[in-house]
């Protein structure tokens, strides 16, 4: 049995950056020369982002009060800014409202009625309290207390692929089924202090978002209006010696991102012959693909995956629309840049991609001709 997705919806924080005004606030967190400095504003200048939302900057408040508060300067060069329990303490604080929006909006874009809600699939990779904003968004929409929470942790930017594998299991388990899925991630919590070009570019890409779907079964009294796609398959790669090509680890100060310069090159050898393999299961070529939903991690990711695939670079436009619109809002990025997909008029096969640690491909095929 397929799952059909009938409403999805995004948020993001009402404060918004500007990539030069982040860059003229933050370099001096993180750099220590004038060299430095110019480095960091060629990564800020390349990264593709244009703006970003962070819950740290209310919408009428400057960049630099950030810095000054939440980011205070540097005390010493070994300071590296907030503790990772400071950074907990807002997750906690600001997660619940942004993934309330998200899953409000999928809701009424499913016109669903939330009584009939059996599961709610969480997914963050970003903050972790326990009870969590799972038990927020049961209390605050109304759910049932009977409803069955799933959460999906610390799994990266392609936590939303493993959510949707799961909520697609509930319903092929129970047919009455009907799921909500949120993500929620706060990555302008981690932002690091110090120079390390890896951690530079991290604070150069991400960002705050959340995004939620309704999934249910494919029944004959579905209506098809309803429908914006069908989930039709979930495939996993893990790609051989390349554990250390990408990390995200707890430290002390945040959480760390690591990320190999070899990731774009691993890409390109590994995901055309996995994605054709992928692809052969449903008797399909990626020829047949008729739109691509590619995670953008970053510009040289969806250059490595337009060369792989060798498909158009109209093919990945949207995906760096999201990326320079939104940043990267880790697991929560797809589900926007699919959203933003099933408003377009195309129709037939769509193949959604994403990369994470591992170093892992996570793939869906859906079909938009529903």
């Amino acid at each position: 049995m397929t799952m059909l997705i009938t409403g999805m919806g995004t948020a993001v924080p009402a404060g918004t950056v500007s990539q030069t005004a982040a860059y003229e606030a933050t370099h001096q967190l993180c750099c220590d020369s004038d060299e430095q400095r110019r480095v960091m504003e060629m990564i800020y200048q390349g990264a593709g982002v244009n703006q970003r939302s962070t819950v740290l900057l209310e919408e009428a408040v400057a960049i630099q009060d950030v810095v000054d508060g939440f980011y205070a300067p540097r005390s010493h060069d070994d300071d590296r800014g907030p503790s990772t329990r400071a950074r907990m303490e807002k997750f906690e604080e600001c997660s619940l409202a942004l993934a309330m929006e998200s899953c409000e909006t999928a809701l009424a874009h499913a016109d669903q009625d939330v009584s009939e809600i059996t599961h709610l699939v969480t997914v963050s990779c970003s903050g972790f309290h326990a009870p969590g904003f799972d038990i927020g968004l049961i209390q605050h929409l109304g759910l049932s207390p009977e409803t069955q929470r799933t959460h999906v942790g610390f799994m990266g930017c392609h936590g939303s692929f493993n959510g949707l594998r799961v909520a697609k299991s509930y319903v092929e388990a129970d047919p009455k089924a009907v799921v909500l899925m949120c993500s929620v991630e706060l990555c302008s919590l981690h932002h690091h202090y110090g120079w390390s070009t890896e951690k530079v570019i991290a604070n150069a890409l991400f960002a705050d978002g959340s995004a939620a779907v309704v999934c249910r079964a494919d029944k004959t009294d579905t209506n098809p209006l309803q429908a914006k796609f069908k989930l039709i398959r979930n495939g996993s790669y893990l790609m051989p010696d390349t554990l250390n090509a990408m990390s995200w680890r707890i430290g002390d100060h945040g959480f760390e991102m690591t990320l190999s310069q070899k990731v774009p090159g691993l890409i390109e050898k590994h995901l055309e012959s996995w994605m054709k393999s992928f692809l052969a299961k449903e008797g399909l070529t990626i020829g047949d693909v008729k739109q691509w939903a590619i995670h953008p991690g970053g510009p040289r990711i969806l250059d490595s995956c337009l060369a792989a695939l060798d498909i158009s670079s109209d093919d990945v436009a949207p995906a760096r629309e999201i990326l320079a619109q939104y940043g990267n809002m880790s697991s929560a990025t797809i589900l926007f840049l699919l959203n933003r997909l099933q408003a377009e008029t195309r129709r037939g096969p769509v193949v959604a991609v994403g990369f994470g640690p591992g170093l892992t491909i996570e793939t869906m095929l859906l079909n938009s001709d529903v």
